[in-house]
């Protein structure tokens, strides 16, 4: 058998026919040139870079869901939490931030130097465009200039590091860390030399937490599945005592440490129980039994000796004094999710970060405002108003948040039945419409979110829908390969379905209509551009007709004056949306690599150069421009963030 060639086929360009032809996968891909450009192209020319670029201005959403102990307030009073692979140093009182970019995949940890301003954080393994694996690794930094300081652990740990703490009382000269091998090797560096001082197989089972006791900087203390370990660092030997639990309830998990002023040991655990162990020991001197309904996930305790713990199941922050009597509780909001981690604000009031990947703030005796919020699972849904500085984004999560750019906060949020996939503005901007999951979408007005209307069109995941210019026209686009076409009246209130769309052969991915709403272009999992006739659904094969319509928008990722975009050897699933400004001058790209790209348009020569910027982790599944081009908004996928960027 002959072996395939593995070189890509090269595009191709017919000037008699006036078309282009390029390969994915070995597919050809046809694409109609304008007779405007008909006699001038040449697949030769040299395509230039954009003059505009991006500044990352604002990231939204905090990983809470999964990450503990990852909020702390810094003494410029700026909050420093992380998401996706930026870590965000957050001045809530003068609503600015600043972002350190220094990792290139997931952060999963941080640890906060005694010094206040020195910060590790910790990284899984990525993998690069080119396919290279990038190693787990820690970044030590500094949090006024953002300079890192020193790269710790490449090529050491495995599949990521999870637990960080700084030493304290030898002026933090160690950082112990804990990685996701199979045995959680944990690892303690003198950080400034870079230099690895001990390691030991820590458990065959999941490590939520490694800390070094605040007055012996060779006393360890892990915690996780089924155990709690004291760790003792003798030269480069750390050798372990057990937890014992004794008379008292063992829990599945021991979730969180913090340490009482006298050197005592809290612990919070899966069964709502507070544990504190004599200092020094591995005994349980005082519990506290049924501290929390469920979980207790966070503890703090304060700078006057009181103590705050945070609960899961039952939301609760609960002030204890010293002797672990209850003071006084609050309960988050359930819209918010358990709470994930406690630390101290000013004076008396606190931060609280929850499983939703938001950030709160309050105290006891006054109420929480959000500081941070997010979405909690994959985000694909996003559409920028048509007139106004805001943004909507729809997740699987089932919320959906209509975020205004000026104050990065809600203007409101609304939970659905249904994990949200897709959305679009009405022309007029008063209405906004939702594709879901199930087949289902629905449209809400954007002032009051009151409900207008709730349709059905198959039964799987509605990718697109996109309005026509002249609002006269709803398109729906869906994974069982048909284009949904309704007549819209009322200005958005009243729809009626003209008919559907019929000759995909795979899921329709990308969609845009002509600027006279006439046409519709699409694009489908198999690499298929279709035009349609709107007033019919019918398919419109005129090669004529199809190269000279003027499109509205440029969402589509295949067409001629997008195919630059592609990198060479791509395999076409690798590039989940595009968008072209509104001053059609440059277009932007979310793709699987964790970058947003920004391009010349029209981007009509093969692997054309563009501007790169990092920040999401995972694949980034959305980019929208703001009306005005002044902001570009993306959306991660497994990351659930959200990035705004100003064009500069």
């Amino acid at each position: 058998m002959k072996k395939a060639s593995s070189k890509p086929k090269e595009t191709v360009f017919s000037v008699d026919d006036g078309y282009v032809k390029m390969f994915l996968r070995g597919r050809p891909i046809m694409m109609y040139i304008p007779t405007t450009q008909k006699e001038t192209y040449s697949l030769e020319a040299k395509a230039e870079l954009p003059a505009q670029k991006l500044k990352l201005e604002w990231v939204y959403g905090y990983r809470g869901r999964d990450c503990r102990s990852n909020l702390y307030l810094l003494p410029t009073g700026e909050i420093v939490y992380f998401t996706a692979s930026v870590v965000v140093l957050y001045n809530v009182e003068e609503q600015h931030q600043r972002h350190y970019l220094g990792h290139n995949d997931d952060i999963k940890c941080l640890a906060l130097h005694p010094d206040m301003v020195t910060i590790a954080t910790g990284q899984v393994a990525g993998t690069s465009k080119e396919g290279k694996q990038l190693h787990p690794h820690v970044r030590v930094w500094d949090s006024v200039s953002l300079n890192t300081l020193h790269v710790i652990g490449t090529g050491v740990f495995d599949r990521a590091v999870s637990c960080l703490g700084f030493s304290k009382s030898n002026g933090g000269a160690y950082l112990c860390a804990v990685d996701e091998s199979n045995e959680h090797i944990l690892s303690v560096w003198e950080w400034q030399k870079e230099h690895k001082v001990a390691e030991v197989k820590s458990s065959n089972e999941s490590v939520l937490a490694s800390v070094f006791h605040p007055m012996d900087s060779n006393l360890i203390i892990t915690c996780g599945k089924n155990n709690i370990l004291f760790w003792t660092m003798e030269g480069n030997v750390l050798s372990k005592r057990q937890g014992l639990f004794e008379k008292h309830e063992k829990p599945k998990y021991v979730l969180c440490l913090a340490f009482a002023e006298n050197g005592d040991v809290l612990t919070g655990d899966s069964s709502g129980n507070i544990y504190i162990w004599g200092k020094g020991g591995n005994r349980i001197s005082h519990a506290v039994q049924g501290a929390h309904d469920g979980g207790v996930f966070g503890l703090c305790v304060l700078k006057d000796g009181t103590i705050v713990s945070g609960g899961g199941k039952d939301r609760k922050v609960i002030l204890w004094d010293r002797d672990y009597h209850k003071v006084e509780e609050k309960e988050i909001p359930e819209i918010f999710g358990p709470v994930r981690t406690v630390t101290q604000g000013k004076d008396e009031s606190l931060f609280v970060g929850t499983t939703r990947n938001a950030v709160l703030h309050g105290s006891f005796s006054t109420d929480f405002s959000t500081v941070v919020q997010g979405h909690s699972d994959e985000l694909w849904g996003l559409d920028s108003h048509p007139s106004m500085a805001q943004f909507l984004t729809a997740g699987q999560d089932k919320l959906i948040h209509l975020w205004d750019t000026a104050t990065h906060q809600p203007l409101w949020s609304k939970f659905i039945e249904d994990a949200a996939c897709s959305a679009g503005f009405h022309p007029s901007g008063t209405v906004v419409a939702l594709g879901t999951l199930t087949g289902k979408w629905m449209v809400f007005d954007t002032e009051t979110k009151d409900l207008v209307t709730v349709h059905t069109d198959g039964n799987e995941r509605i990718s697109v829908m996109r309005y026509s210019p002249d609002g006269n026209y709803l398109a729906v686009g869906s994974h069982d390969n048909f284009i949904y076409l309704y007549a819209v009246t009322e200005n958005g209130r009243k729809y009626c379905r003209n008919g559907k769309c019929s000759g995909h052969s795979s899921f329709v991915t990308h969609l845009d209509w002509s600027s006279d709403s006439h046409y519709i272009v699409t694009n489908s999992g198999d690499y298929e551009i279709l035009c349609w006739d709107s007033a019919n659904c019918k398919q419109v094969t005129s090669a004529e007709t199809v190269r000279d319509i003027e499109w509205a928008t440029s969402t589509c990722v295949l067409g001629f004056q997008v195919f630059g975009i592609w990198p060479e050897g791509s395999d076409g699933t690798d590039i989940n949306a595009v968008c072209r400004s509104n001053n059609k001058k440059i277009l932007a790209t979310a793709d699987d690599f964790g970058k947003v790209l920004i391009f010349s348009f029209p981007c009509c020569q093969p692997r054309a150069p563009a501007h790169k910027y990092g920040g999401h982790s995972s694949h980034v599944t959305n980019v929208a421009f703001l009306h005005d081009d002044s902001v570009l908004i993306s959306t991660g996928g497994k990351d659930t963030s959200i990035m705004q960027w100003r064009v500069v």
